[in-house]
């Protein structure tokens, strides 16, 4: 089983990229048969392959994270974290997200899950 601080590595470093927009390394956090569900309800990506794509459609500009509140827990964590995106002309917008992951053995990121929704999305 990972460590909680394994885990919590784990989620610094996928916040870290996401902020870059480095969707190619943030896929790399993936098991080859992972799933990816964000925003819940939406469609699932199953495999690096489709959770690649997944974030280079999603993903367009750099932005600003950060964790409000982080718990993990045997091979699952789940934070509430907050996504600032510079939107150029059309000025700034911050998103609130609630996300779960699972976890392998080696630390790669075997699901996540993404709860949010229109009125979780901030105009600054």
């Amino acid at each position: 089983m990972p460590s909680a601080d394994l885990i919590k590595q784990n989620v610094n470093r996928y916040l870290e990229l996401v902020g870059e927009a480095k969707c190619d390394e943030i896929a790399d956090l993936y098991a080859d048969d992972a799933t990816v569900e964000d925003p819940v309800g939406g469609e699932v990506h199953i495999g690096r392959q489709a959770i690649l794509g997944f974030y280079k459609g999603a993903l367009g500009a750099k932005g600003e994270t950060e964790i409000i509140t982080l718990r993990a827990l045997g091979h699952e964590a789940a934070w509430l974290w907050g996504l600032t995106l510079d939107l150029g002309e059309s000025g700034r917008m911050r998103l609130e997200i609630l996300s779960v992951m699972a976890f392998d053995d080696e630390g790669k990121i075997t699901a996540m899950k993404a709860y949010w929704g229109p009125e979780n999305i901030t105009q600054l």
